[in-house]
């Protein structure tokens, strides 16, 4: 994962500091998927880049506190007093710590998984240990990993039969053309997933 946080490099008694203030706000930072045509980008919004694209990034990782009103998405002047690599650590330690579960999808003859409805379920694919939940669960060794969307996720085993494969794509589809929730808009496209972690994905 190519890292596009830049800042100049802080003491150890700067970063202490900051764990410090972090560990004292109740503001936590997480992961939060963005497309890469995310507007926050242009206004220097801190980002690392999931999937990379020829002119950018097809899908990017932004990192936002979870304040009670909205996401606060950090931006170069957090760097001022805080640490890139202290950012990006705090985040993925919040996110495993963020507890999501799946569940079968009926429609599926459960052959899928669901895990929707939380403020991180689609950041969860960053998970490792929730994606190898989801290689146990499905038995499968290779994954397909649906997030249209903020607050979805869906997952398949990538050897299941065409025609279950087919309607989770058009489950996929229909929530990539549904905005009726308002959930941001992720990638139409979907993640391959091995032992946990992501390999490649499949644009549709």
């Amino acid at each position: 994962m190519s890292n596009t946080i830049y800042g100049p490099e802080k003491t150890p008694e700067e970063i202490a500091k900051i764990v410090e203030q972090t560990e004292n706000s109740d503001k936590k930072i997480y992961p939060i998927l963005k497309p890469g045509n995310w507007v926050g980008l242009k206004a220097g919004a801190l980002s690392s880049t999931l999937i990379p694209s020829e002119d950018g990034a097809e899908v990017v990782i932004a990192y936002g506190m979870d304040t009670p009103d909205n996401f606060v998405f950090l931006n170069k002047q957090h760097l001022e007093t805080m640490d890139a690599k202290q950012i990006t650590q705090e985040a993925f330690t919040n996110l495993e710590n963020y507890d999501t579960d799946f569940e079968f999808v009926k429609a599926l003859h459960n052959k899928a998984l669901a895990s929707s409805g939380n403020d991180f379920s689609s950041e969860r694919l960053l998970s490792q240990a929730h994606m190898l939940k989801a290689h146990t669960m499905l038995e499968a060794d290779e994954l397909l990993v649906s997030v249209p969307r903020r607050t979805c996720m869906m997952v398949i085993s990538k050897t299941a039969d065409e025609d279950t494969i087919n309607k989770f794509i058009y489950l996929h589809n229909h929530t990539w053309e549904d905005d009726s929730y308002g959930n941001a808009p992720i990638t139409n496209a979907l993640f391959v997933v091995k032992e946990g972690s992501i390999v490649g994905h499949i644009p549709l």
